[in-house]
């Protein structure tokens, strides 16, 4: 189906003037750009692989234009090395498409077992383990509860969202495992009819429906997968059935258990900031399968590009300084401070924050820590949360403005996730969304990227939209390491793609909004438009 999408591309095609020294980039607008048709088709497996780095225009898809900025503005041109600190969960150092990517502290003398540079952490060769043995952790107002009730209305208001959630977690744990013990039952029937043990959508499609019981395997795999219409076998299917699974668990098991010390195996006091001899060297952790959703981000910005293995990063040009400090469960204010300092003080000029919270005890320590990176000329870019929340109207922790105030510094970058389909669900009915504290959006719904072992998968959430920003936020910083990160957040902004659509929140179709007010630049993240004006405001051609 032929259908017209109506959004406004500040710069659409460009060419490079040959000359001495670097050539120039100059745009050429397309007149009409509204009027342009976009056949909206089903994307195949190689599609969802890629999508991210997709251009609206040639691909139909609402990725970022990556490869089509590769191709046209930045063949032949070589960058400079920008050092991306990933502040998560750890990052798995032997991936084979990340290896040759790591950032390697030169000053440092791998295994000696001295802090031969001086900076505090030894033998810190590709970063910081600020959580040390520590793999499961409540979350903040579980935290909060287990302080005890103080009268305080944060206590009343945390004893009540435990309540729910502990209700929640026991209830969906159930109804995912009874599901996938009809997945599975469904499964045999259909495997014995196929004879083969994975199968496609399409398949189940074709599927005869005389059997009666072959029928009702058809009917109840096919209205299951319906739910989600970006999974594609049923190999899949079980697989997010399985980790749904695992997920309600840690949350009953870790997150919730009044009763679990995930803090212990650190040895210090979260509550003191100046407590900081603490951690180890040991960026992926104590197990590498728990470091997967800090190596998936890595993979997303950095993973090795064009080598024939896996995939490619949105930017070449980069190091990933791993800096471990989000457990399964919610972070401490002070492992974030004191790891976003780290990353300055070392050399990033970008760091990645894939994680978030609704409670801080101390979310000055971290406001201090932006500050400090502003300070220092680098860019935080920021996920901006997977609960459905207006944050305008709910604070999420970090920010960098308290109750829709003044931001304490121009170098935080917030990002909503993108759906792989334009048009009015565009928006990850996941995202949390805000127009004074959200900054862009950017591609978060199926994600392909590396994990743990060598492997890869799909994975979503703002924390996948947040590495896909900070890997473009990398290209324009090889390319153009004058700018500043406050510059680079606005290039970021201003020269996305804005629609006139009404986007559907929430995933639910009677809370709509135009594109341009769920965001403060109503734009989604484009490189091949950012590296157009990150090359203008270099040569001083366009004020910011």
């Amino acid at each position: 189906m032929n259908l017209t999408r109506s959004f406004l591309l500040p710069v659409s095609a460009a060419f490079l003037l040959a000359g001495c020294g670097t050539a120039a980039i100059v745009s050429t607008p397309i007149e009409n750009i509204d009027t342009v048709p976009l056949k909206v088709a089903d994307l195949n497996e190689n599609e969802f692989k890629t999508w991210p780095h997709a251009d609206l225009l040639t691909d139909t898809i609402p990725g970022m234009s990556v490869n089509r900025a590769y191709e046209e503005l930045l063949k032949g041109r070589k960058g400079v090395k920008v050092v991306v600190g990933v502040v998560d969960s750890g990052v798995d150092i032997e991936h084979e498409d990340l290896k040759d990517v790591l950032w390697v502290n030169e000053k440092e003398i791998p295994g000696n077992g001295i802090d031969d540079d001086g900076n505090g952490y030894i033998d810190d060769v590709h970063g910081w383990n600020f959580l040390g043995d520590a793999v499961h952790e409540n979350l903040e107002y579980v935290r909060i509860i287990k302080k005890g009730d103080d009268g305080s209305a944060e206590y009343k208001k945390a004893k009540a969202e435990y309540d729910k959630e502990l209700q929640e977690a026991k209830m969906n744990k159930n109804q995912y495992e009874q599901i996938l013990q009809m997945v599975k039952s469904s499964d045999e029937v259909v495997q014995e009819e196929l004879k083969k043990e994975d199968y496609t959508r399409e398949d189940i499609e074709k599927l005869p429906s005389s059997d009666l019981k072959l029928a009702q395997a058809k009917a109840f795999l096919t209205n299951i997968m319906s739910v989600d219409k970006s999974l594609t076998s049923v190999k899949e299917l079980k697989s997010e059935l399985k980790e749904g699974i695992e997920y309600f668990g840690n949350q009953l098991n870790y997150n919730l258990n009044l009763d679990f010390d995930g803090r212990g195996p650190v040895g210090d006091n979260p509550d003191d900031i100046t407590d900081t001899d603490y951690g180890n060297n040991n960026v992926t952790g104590p197990d590498k399968e728990e470091a997967k959703h800090g190596t998936h981000v890595s993979g997303i910005i950095a993973a090795t590009r064009n080598n024939g293995i896996g995939m490619n990063g949105v930017a070449n040009n980069v190091e990933i300084m791993a800096v471990r400090a989000v457990p399964g469960g919610d972070e401490y204010d002070k492992d974030i401070a004191l790891g976003i300092r780290y990353a300055v003080d070392n050399g990033a000029k970008i760091i990645n924050t894939s994680f978030g919270k609704y409670y801080s005890p101390h979310p000055e320590w971290v406001r201090d820590a932006i500050k400090y990176a502003g300070e220092h000329d680098v860019l935080i870019v920021n996920a901006a949360g997977n609960e459905s929340k207006d944050l305008d109207k709910t604070n999420v922790y970090p920010n960098d403005a308290v109750d829709n105030g003044k931001e304490v510094s121009d170098n935080f970058l917030t990002v909503g996730a993108l759906d792989y389909t334009y048009g009015p669900e565009m928006v990850a009915k996941f995202s949390n969304y805000g127009k004074n504290n959200v900054d862009v959006f950017a591609p978060g719904t199926k994600i392909w990227s590396t994990v743990p072992n060598n492997g890869y998968e799909f994975q979503q959430g703002t924390s996948m939209a947040s590495p896909e920003v900070a890997g473009v936020a990398a290209l324009i910083r090889s390319y153009y390491p004058e700018l500043t990160a406050s510059q680079v957040k606005k290039i970021i902004m201003h020269s996305g793609l804005t629609s006139k659509t009404n986007v559907v929140l929430e995933g639910d179709p009677s809370k709509k909004k135009p594109f341009s007010e769920v965001s403060k630049s109503g734009r989604m993240v484009n490189a091949y438009n950012a590296i157009i004006m990150a090359d203008k405001v270099s040569r001083k051609k366009l004020e910011l």
